[in-house]
């Protein structure tokens, strides 16, 4: 059931058994879908996600993640509302994109793509912005692979009373991170990222006492996260509009083979090591990382070109001939390319990979 392995931030390897789950058919309006399945799904985000889950709710929305970073900006910033923005990659800047189509308040902090949000900065820009009113910010941007300092960040944000809005779309599941310990107010992922589901869906994780406040705000109806959670409390898992059925319950295999793993502390161990395998075997063949290790995170990895005349293209084509399916590179300052460490992969699996790119050479 594996072509080859999927190296990539997602879409990512999954399992056979999380394929398998997608084999039935469910009824959106029945009972053992909506609360065998959908409630149990959001019961266990919030756990997973904070040590006071009574604190937060789950809602889950149709689409890419970009779908749910627009419906939480669409639905929880109000017109006379101030949001900062901070990027240092496509999608902190993605953010300031919706932003512009929702014509909302907003000052884009902008980062080196190469550069780690610096949380002094925000702290600086808060003492001389009191309005600012929500920040917001990526914990792990997969156009490089930097790992934000997200508990130095979250810290400075709640110093000033601001209210914290965290893209973990790449990190959520597979870095250990507590939303009440942080203070994070809206965290939002996908199901095709560390869980280790298909694409078809993501979710937001929310302070329950906030989202309650956002009822009327959103400009879009299919994207209206107040209405969708409403829909999903008062229906006991009820969606609005038609649900992607298959990938829900792919989703719950997901969890449940994330449980089986040891949570995601045991995840996080995991890919730390994808992470170090790959990297030794890479640089004992001569290839450079973008990054310096400290600001690296074990999601994926960016590689520079080994000389001038390395053809991507063709490297591509032959690691697929091997079985291997890698990222191009997504930045302007440097020739690049990532290939991600998260998804039903192991150490052995880099370590035949590495195998195959130094009989593949460097040309």
């Amino acid at each position: 059931m594996k072509p080859y392995l999927l190296l990539t931030p997602g879409p990512l390897t999954t399992s056979d058994t999380v394929k398998q789950a997608m084999m039935g058919d469910w009824c959106t309006w029945d009972k053992d879908y909506n609360v065998g399945i959908v409630e149990v799904i959001r019961e266990e985000l919030v756990t997973l996600a904070s040590t006071r889950p009574e604190e937060y709710t789950a809602v889950l929305m149709q689409g890419s993640g970009t779908f749910c970073v627009e419906a939480t900006l669409g639905t929880v910033i109000r017109p006379t509302d101030s949001l900062l923005v901070v990027a240092n990659g496509a999608y902190g800047k993605r953010m300031g994109v919706i932003a512009d189509y929702y014509h909302l308040n907003y000052f884009l902090m902008e980062f080196e793509e190469t550069q780690m949000v610096d949380p002094d900065k925000i702290d600086r820009y808060l003492s001389e912005h009191p309005n600012v009113s929500h920040v917001s910010v990526v914990h792990c941007e997969t156009t490089t692979g930097v790992l934000n300092p997200l508990k130095e960040i979250a810290s400075v944000v709640k110093k000033h009373h601001k209210i914290l809005i965290v893209d973990a779309m790449s990190s959520f599941g597979g870095i250990p991170i507590d939303l009440f310990d942080l203070g994070i107010d809206f965290m939002i992922s996908s199901a095709n990222k560390c869980i280790q589901g298909v694409p078809g869906f993501g979710f937001i994780i929310a302070r329950r006492s906030l989202l309650e406040k956002c009822k009327g705000i959103a400009r879009s109806l299919s994207l209206d996260l107040y209405d969708q959670w409403a829909t999903m409390e008062s229906g006991h898992g009820k969606w609005r509009f038609t649900s992607p059925t298959h990938v829900v319950r792919a989703f719950m295999q997901a969890l449940e083979e994330l449980k089986a793993e040891g949570g995601i502390s045991a995840r996080y161990k995991r890919y730390c090591e994808n992470h170090r395998v790959l990297v030794d075997g890479m640089r004992a063949l001569g290839f450079r990382t973008l990054l310096p290790d400290n600001e690296q995170s074990p999601i994926i990895t960016s590689f520079y070109y080994p000389s001038e005349s390395f053809d991507f293209n063709d490297f591509y084509q032959r690691l697929k001939a091997e079985e291997f399916v890698i990222y191009p590179g997504k930045i302007s300052q440097a020739d690049t390319f990532r290939i991600g460490n998260i998804g039903d992969v192991f150490p052995d699996d880099f370590h035949r990979l590495v195998n195959a790119i130094g009989k593949i050479g460097l040309k």
